[in-house]
């Protein structure tokens, strides 16, 4: 046994070798395996820490068995140590034609010229291979223990913090409670201050949630400050987090920002009738991130806030009253005074119609048959109301206008035939205007022309030549 230079070693436990042992070729192991044996001779895995390093055979009176299980027992008692360990070392010896491997000045196994022979090459390269393994392997941690060590560490460092933070942490504690009930409070009071001013369920809710937010921010700034937080690494902090929450709910925070701007603008308030885009209906809520629509229908639709605010929104009851208005056409031969007084002495029927601005009578349009009133009158703005008055009030000026005698007509075609002589292709023309005119009308009973004329086909009406002044061209015998 070889001692190391300027220091005493420990006895060893593996018997040294007999270089008469009869010494067979073996291929070097690779990787770890059961003990195998191969033309006499037994390898057994070298392990440090469970993981298999490299193989060991056989000596004379020893078996790789037994050989690695002392060098495994050597490692493992080494690495129980609290004492750091040095990195392993070889240490030859000429005359014994052997290596030893070294740690902390104890052997850990001897390398000999039959290990060399078993793994085809020489001893000091054999021995420096392994050691190179052995300490690449010792200096990886071991997972269980360092996530222990890591554990003990933190409590550890947390215990002293808390002891040294105890009277900040004690602070920030009561900060904490007094920011909880100042922003009760404040919650309170913007409550009562939104019920007497806004009358809106909605913006009250809003009002009293951003005054208990905002104080809730405030306090908690504070109380990062007393447990020694740097406001600067708090802000830019924020910044990041805000942009990175910004980029991903992007969609979401627009339809919040988008609610808070209808809130404090008002363009409607709960149980308004409006018209968003193609929707129709009483709102019924105002939330930050959706406005509820009941149609009139009786449908429940809940639309974003972005589509709300970026929509045309039409307020029908933002003022209590609204205009309607009720097209008559009369006869060209009625007097239009007089069927204008009949109008509003009809509406001063219906109670329901405003007073102020008093109801309107005006001329619309020349159409072809009849002159075409527009009758205008403002009613109450709910839409129930609105369209029962409107109702009535087309009924109520019908039968004033029939009673007094102001005729309606229907849309009429007039033909008129001038006086004088016709030829005879005026009256194959006369003959295809009636057609004309029967075409442009339609049946009354949305049935074609086609099915009419398989019905009845009513004979084509005819011109009388005599009646139009000429006479009649016959054919002559001879034709």
């Amino acid at each position: 046994m070889l001692m190391a230079p300027g220091a005493k070693l420990q006895a060893q436990d593996e018997i040294s070798p007999e270089e008469t042992a009869p010494v067979p070729t073996l291929p070097a192991p690779t990787e770890a395996s059961p003990e195998s044996r191969k033309e006499g001779v037994f390898f057994a895995d070298v392990l440090v820490r469970g993981q298999p390093v490299f193989q060991v055979g056989s000596l004379t009176g020893l078996s790789a068995s037994d050989r690695a299980q002392i060098i495994n027992r050597r490692i493992a008692g080494l690495l129980s140590q609290d004492q750091p360990l040095d990195n392993v070392t070889v240490q030859m010896d000429g005359d014994r034609q052997i290596a030893l491997l070294t740690v902390n000045n104890r052997v850990l196994m001897t390398v000999t010229q039959q290990d060399a022979t078993d793994f085809d090459t020489t001893v000091d390269a054999l021995a420096q291979q392994w050691a190179d393994r052995l300490n690449e392997v010792i200096a990886q941690p071991n997972l269980a223990i360092d996530v222990l060590q890591r554990l003990e560490g933190t409590g550890r460092q947390l215990v002293d913090d808390t002891f040294v933070l105890l009277p900040s942490l004690i602070g920030a504690l009561i900060l904490v409670g007094i920011t909880w009930m100042v922003a009760k409070g404040v919650r309170r009071v913007g409550l009562l201050w939104a019920e007497q001013t806004e009358g809106d369920r909605s913006t009250e809710i809003l009002i009293g949630r951003l005054c208990y937010g905002g104080v809730w921010v405030l306090g908690s700034v504070v109380a990062l400050g007393v447990l020694g937080l740097n406001f600067a690494t708090l802000l830019g902090t924020l910044g990041l987090t805000s942009v990175a929450i910004g980029f991903s709910l992007k969609d979401v925070l627009s339809n919040y920002i988008s609610g808070v701007i209808l809130l404090a603008a008002r363009p409607f308030r709960i149980n308004d009738q409006v018209v968003i885009g193609n929707y129709e209906g009483t709102v019924v809520q105002v939330q930050l991130r959706a406005t509820t629509m009941r149609t009139y229908d009786g449908r429940l639709v809940y639309i974003p806030n972005q589509q709300v605010f970026q929509s045309s929104v039409v307020n029908n009851t933002d003022s209590p009253v609204r205009r309607s208005e009720v097209t008559v056409g009369i006869d060209y031969d009625a007097d239009i005074s007089t069927a204008r007084q009949v109008i509003l002495e009809a509406l001063k029927q219906i109670k329901e119609i405003e007073p102020d601005p008093p109801p309107l009578v005006l001329i619309e349009e020349l159409a072809a048959s009849t002159v075409n009133l527009v009758v205008r009158f403002w009613v109450n703005s709910r839409r129930q109301s609105y369209l029962q008055v409107t109702s009535a009030a087309a009924q109520v000026i019908k039968e004033q206008l029939q009673a007094a005698g102001v005729d309606m007509p229907t849309e009429i075609y007039t033909l008129t035939f001038r006086d004088g002589p016709w030829p005879v292709s005026d009256q194959q023309a006369a003959v295809k205007a009636f057609d004309v005119i029967a075409s442009e009308m339609g049946p009354e009973d949305g049935r074609s022309q086609e099915e009419e004329r398989s019905e009845t086909k009513p004979e084509t009406p005819r011109v009388d030549p005599e009646d139009l002044g000429i006479s009649e061209a016959r054919p002559s015998a001879e034709s």
